[in-house]
């Protein structure tokens, strides 16, 4: 137990060992029909999908870089790169501009939901499936009322031979 006192209000007890303590806030998007998050802190900005420059001889999954603000920022669609299906692009479709490692990339989502709070309880480790599963980005599942959100490190999304190919594909 931590008190605080000061002379403008009384004492406050807070219980470090208490849930509210670790909570976090994370923005919710979807990726085909399941929904994810990412922690809020890497967003740097959201926006609408747009034509982007491809670059040849990169993966499917980098769709190419865009000039924001005068930064060429690689695109990569999640969709894709996590093998959900044949992505579609309509007006719904967002590019969120994330801080990977103190570089920015745009990462194309189906669209975005919610920007919200979770706390240690609510999140799960993921299942043993009983196979090996490239899931270094993963971080668990978290429950929130009846939805189930897949949560994202940032930080693992780019293995380092991808973040290779980007960097060799910036113009």
């Amino acid at each position: 137990m931590i008190t605080n006192s000061d002379d403008t209000s009384e004492n406050k007890v807070f219980d470090v060992n208490s849930d509210s303590i670790y909570s976090q806030e994370y923005l919710t998007f979807i990726l085909g029909e399941e929904e994810y998050a990412i922690d809020i802190l890497k967003v740097k900005e959201i926006r609408g999908y747009s034509q982007v420059t491809r670059i040849p001889g990169t993966p499917e999954f980098i769709k190419g870089v865009a000039n924001i603000r005068g930064l060429i920022v690689p695109i990569i669609d999640l969709r894709i790169k996590f093998n959900l299906g044949i992505p579609i692009y309509d007006s719904f479709t967002t590019v969120i501009i994330l801080d990977i490692n103190n570089r920015l990339v745009g990462i194309v989502t189906s669209s975005v939901s919610d920007v919200i709070t979770l706390s240690l309880s609510q999140i799960q480790s993921l299942p043993d499936c009983g196979f090996i599963l490239k899931s270094d980005y993963l971080l668990g599942l978290a429950s929130v009322d009846d939805r189930k959100i897949i949560l994202i490190d940032a930080d693992k999304l780019m293995t380092s031979r991808e973040t290779a190919l980007i960097d060799k594909s910036d113009v």
